[in-house]
């Protein structure tokens, strides 16, 4: 299949299944569209079970491995994602926020990382460097699951604010994280030929390295090209070519920051924070800010709506055993565990500083949704021994947190989280 045909597929199931949801499930868009496709994924293995002759599930598995998932999010669905969610987050909110989003996209996902490594190390007996990957590639919350979520919860400013900046920035963080790990634990290879090709395998001053050019690197060059385009925006009164330019930036600065070898995820929030402040604000007019807004909407939803289709029909690039599926549901309770620790311990050493919502550790450590993302790096690790157990385990926690978790935590926050004056 030529890759008008796939995208064309992809837009065919996705509405079919979102009507489906709308029709009968009745669950958020996104959520409904994930489970509809999970359901009709079993149904098709269920029956290519009974009927073997069919040999169903062998060709949809040919089709659902030719869509690779890996590069179709990290190199080209997940720079506009992260772009059109920065968008929506206001800089003057983020800064009053600063330090809490900071150490929970740093400190956090280091803990949970640790935690998850060391707790699926014992539990499958894999090495601990190879057992850490899993813990990167698991921590991070995903910002395409989070920010959905949030507009369903009716959160406070600030507690919003916290989650969505944090899964923003964490993102970002985690995939260098990932990075540097598989760069030490596979020393002949590395997800997405990245890692090596950075000299990830070096050690740790080489790791160290990497870190600060990824990191630090994604982060100037957003800001730079995102400066650059306001500055050409401020002199242009016409929303068509304004819609052109924002889209020009999401992604042909995602690709920029590839071949530079620096962050692409943290280059694409730091672009989409800027513009989606400074630039509204002192750069287009009302009918331009009208347009761009709607049209970053628009495409959030689309993206949003095909990404959780692939998550639902990836289960046919899962290759499950009993071991493998055991390992996945004790992961549940580790990844849980590893988040509990990300959101508590930064919030615990600022509270003495600074003021929290109510419900800040339960609603964040609940509505630290898992996605897409890591469903492509675990899909991107080199072949090994324990890419089966990663990549079954990684399914299993998706799956939980994008249905179970994201179908709760609304009712979580009405619960524990709303200022009184919203309850």
């Amino acid at each position: 299949m030529n890759i008008l045909q796939i995208a064309s597929l992809m837009i065919v199931l996705a509405a079919t299944f979102g009507a489906i949801n709308y029709l009968f499930l009745r669950l958020p868009s996104a959520i409904g569209i994930l489970v509809v496709a999970f359901v009709v994924s079993l149904a098709i293995l269920g029956l290519d079970a009974m009927i073997p002759t069919l040999t169903i599930a062998e060709e949809v598995r040919a089709v659902v491995q030719s869509l690779d998932f890996s590069d179709a999010l990290l190199e080209g669905m997940l720079g506009l994602l992260l772009f059109a969610g920065a968008l929506h987050v206001k800089t003057s909110d983020l800064r009053a926020q600063w330090m809490p989003v900071l150490l929970m996209a740093t400190l956090g996902v280091a803990l949970s990382t640790t935690i998850v490594g060391v707790g699926f190390s014992w539990i499958t007996g894999m090495p601990l460097l190879v057992a850490l990957v899993f813990g990167a590639l698991i921590s991070p919350t995903d910002p395409v699951a989070v920010l959905g979520v949030l507009r369903e919860a009716k959160l406070p400013k600030a507690l919003e604010t916290k989650i969505a900046g944090e899964s923003l920035f964490n993102d970002g963080v985690g995939y260098v994280v990932y990075l540097i790990l598989v760069g030490l634990a596979f020393s002949a290879g590395a997800g997405h030929g990245e890692a090596e090709a950075h000299g990830a395998g070096g050690g740790l001053a080489d790791a160290a390295q990497l870190f600060f050019q990824e990191a630090v690197g994604g982060a100037v060059l957003g800001l730079a090209l995102g400066w650059l385009v306001f500055r050409v925006m401020r002199r242009i009164d016409d929303y068509p070519l304004e819609v052109l330019i924002t889209l020009a930036l999401a992604f042909g600065g995602y690709e920029l920051a590839v071949a530079l070898h620096v962050s692409a995820p943290i280059m694409a929030v730091t672009a989409g924070l800027l513009i989606g402040d400074v630039g509204t604000k002192h750069g287009m007019s009302e009918e331009t800010r009208k347009y761009v807004e709607a049209f970053w909407k628009l495409v959030d939803e689309i993206l949003n709506a095909v990404l959780f289709l692939m998550i639902g029909i990836e289960v046919f690039a899962v290759a499950f055993t009993m071991d493998t599926f055991t390992s996945g549901v004790l992961a549940i309770g580790l990844a849980l565990v590893a988040r509990l620790a990300a959101v508590a311990i930064p919030v615990l050493m600022l509270k003495p500083f600074t003021g929290f919502s109510r419900g800040t550790i339960p609603i964040m450590t609940w509505g630290g949704l898992k996605g897409g993302i890591s469903v492509a790096l675990a899909l991107s690790l080199p072949e090994s021994e324990w890419k089966a157990t990663i990549l079954a385990a990684t399914y299993v926690v998706v799956l939980f947190s994008i249905i179970v978790q994201g179908l709760t935590v609304a009712k979580l926050a009405a619960r524990v989280g709303r200022e009184p004056e919203l309850m």
